[in-house]
């Protein structure tokens, strides 16, 4: 293939058009999506047989117009309601003028329904209808999206509720859905070139003068030039935390802006469920209702050990299930704000249409640090780092920060870096090596200890590497924690049964999370999806550890299709099983596999840029062996 998207000339052919594609009339905000248990509400599909349409239909965002790709004509598509057990025939008639596809995120189907073109099918030709069938396997709050281009973003995604077959375990009165997201009127492929000709352009939020004088009063001016120094060498910005902001996107809340006040409604006393999906293109938002504390119940489908909280980050494609039981007759506001705090969501949990609370005030976007980067261990000499390309000599070779003749991390006098070697030489680097394969046997968090990075530098499409990763899993993220707020992180998170597969991994593979922030290159292994010459190959049936190592300073959600990812977090018997997991900068986390799933599946980051640029793999569930595939 001589494509870096997917099967990407295919995928991207109709994108050209999207340059005349902004936002337009909605018809009508039918999506309360509020619901008493099993009650069904206008705008929801049921039934064992459902038909989707896709196409272009006039769509509004704050008195500005446009055109937007929609399922059955609104933004977001309608609520498909369905039932564990049953088989599901969904038809998807495609009436747009360009290749077209949906994928069920998180939905355990046959591969050929995966709907992945370049995978699993061939895509939905314009014109044509393409019918999935299905058993469902699951329960659980999903969603559905395209995977053809730009559509994800320019409307094509709908929420899945899959109700249980046994009693839920979660009690409640009164559910709603809130699908968030993002929305532009500046096309995907505009979006994408002005990205590569300049990875920063979205980003108005970069560092002044006047804030190198604050910091430098604050922190002394040798450390603040220091700082400001090791950024420009890496040719990298510390607020660079995601690629498009607020500044051009609209953070949407079930299709409707902030100033159009989304509203759910509820009876004071009630236990009201609210199943967030985050179904941005290229978002990672903070959600909090200031005044209600959030009991977690579910994420990404799954049921988890109930966990209460004041806040929690979901990345995209990631799904949260919580309960609120507001007890008073009053408004409460639920903010959705964005990472880097350039924009947010906002809707309302009212007694009665028309009410509204305050909306909180942004919070100062944070700033990335070389400790966040994995570069600056505490008490290391960080001075004679070397970056791809960034030698004064000129010389390409890939460095790492520049240890002594024993290729140990130099420290201060005294200081030791917990659970490595100190500055005296009593080991070598096997000795690391061992250390580490020890930690792994006994350790239920692979990673907690930090791990030297390896000596590939995976290459000219690699800006640069950590010298060390570690498991961040107990983290909130950047941004988050410092105001007295209880976040959820990841080692809260306990699936609420026994995992089904408690076998230990037969082996262990390791990817690595690269990228070039400058010329806007992503990609596993330094390597784009064009450049990968073979899937990623699980034998079927083997129970595997698959180690993320994050060597770029963004977060991104990384998406399995076909299976469910046990995240490793010390949980025991209990881990977590995700569809996707948002690995922070400079993170070593693992995952557990069970491949029960035979055929090929997609495996990327669900940042729609990030994979469009290349960060896209294919996993093969097979017993064949890669050399007896050939």
């Amino acid at each position: 293939m001589k494509t870096d998207l997917i099967s990407r000339r295919q995928l991207l052919k109709g994108a050209g058009a999207f340059g005349i594609l902004a936002v337009l009339e909605r018809l009508a905000p039918a999506y309360a999506w509020a619901s008493a248990t099993e009650v069904a509400q206008p705008g929801q599909l049921t039934g064992n047989v459902i038909d989707l349409t896709l196409a272009e239909t006039p769509f509004s965002v704050d008195n500005r117009t446009g055109a937007a790709m929609t399922i059955n004509g609104t933004v977001p598509g309608p609520l498909v309601r369905l039932r564990e057990g049953e088989e599901v025939t969904l038809r998807v008639t495609n009436r747009l003028k360009e290749i077209a596809s949906i994928h069920w995120h998180g939905v355990l189907v046959p591969p050929d329904m995966d709907g992945v073109p370049g995978v699993s099918f061939g895509g939905i030709k314009p014109g044509a209808t393409f019918t999935y069938r299905f058993p469902l396997k699951q329960s659980g709050t999903y969603w559905f999206h395209s995977h053809s281009g730009g559509q994800e973003q320019l409307g094509v995604y709908a929420p899945m509720i899959i109700d249980p077959i046994e009693p839920d375990p979660v009690k409640y009165d009164r559910e709603h859905v809130v699908v968030l997201s993002d929305w532009s009127f500046m096309s995907p492929m505009t979006m994408m070139g002005r990205l590569k000709k300049q990875a920063g352009y979205f980003n108005f939020q970069k560092r002044a003068m006047r804030e190198f004088i604050s910091d430098a009063k604050k922190n002394g001016w040798r450390t603040t030039f220091d700082d400001y120094l090791m950024w420009a060498r890496m040719r990298m910005d510390p607020t660079d935390l995601i690629d498009v902001t607020g500044h051009t996107y609209t953070y949407l809340m079930n299709g409707l802006s902030p100033a159009a006040n989304w509203t759910g409604l509820f009876r004071p006393g009630e236990r009201v469920r609210l199943r967030f999906i985050n179904s941005g293109a290229a978002s990672i938002l903070d959600v909090r209702i200031p005044d209600l504390k959030m009991t977690v119940v579910q994420a990404d489908g799954q049921n988890v050990q109930p966990v209460e909280v004041d806040e929690f980050r979901i990345s995209a494609a990631e799904t949260y299930d919580v309960v609120v039981e507001p007890k008073e007759d009053r408004a409460y506001t639920i903010f959705a704000e964005s990472n880097d705090r350039s924009g947010y969501a906002r809707g309302t949990l009212a007694t009665r249409t028309g009410m509204s609370a305050a909306v909180p005030k942004r919070r100062p976007r944070s700033l990335l640090t070389m400790e966040d980067m994995g570069m600056k261990m505490e008490g290391m000499d960080h001075g004679n780092m070397k970056m791809q390309g960034m030698e004064p000599s000129g010389d390409r070779e890939m460095g790492n920060m520049q240890h002594g003749a024993d290729d140990r991390p130099e420290m201060q006098d005294g200081q030791r870096m917990e659970g490595m070697p100190n500055s005296q030489g009593e080991h070598d680097m096997q000795d690391m090596q061992d250390m580490r394969a020890e930690d792994l046997r006994r350790s239920q968090i692979p990673g907690s200890t930090p791990v030297k990075h390896g000596p590939d530098t995976h290459g000219p499409g690699n800006q640069v590497t950590p010298d060390y990763t570690r498991s961040r899993l107990h983290e909130p993220g950047a941004g988050l924690g410092s105001d007295g707020r209880r976040v959820l992180v990841y080692t809260d998170l306990k699936s609420l049964n026994s995992n089904p597969d408690r076998r230990a991994p037969e082996r262990e593979i390791e990817i690595h999370i690269t990228g070039h922030m400058e010329r806007f290159l992503w990609s596993f292994d330094g390597k784009k999806y064009s450049e990968a010459k073979e899937p990623i190959h699980f034998r079927y049936g083997e129970r595997l550890r698959w180690t993320f190592v994050n060597d770029t300073m963004m977060e991104h959600p990384l998406h399995l299709h076909g299976m469910f990812m046990e995240l490793e977090n010390g949980a025991g018997d209990y881990l977590p099983r995700k569809h996707t997991i948002n690995v922070k900068p400079a993170e070593r986390l693992s995952v557990a596999i069970t491949a029960d799933a035979p055929g090929r599946w997609a495996f990327h980051c669900h940042l729609l840029f990030h994979m469009e640029a290349g960060m896209f793999r294919v996993v093969e569930v097979s017993d064949k062996t890669p050399e007896a595939r050939r």
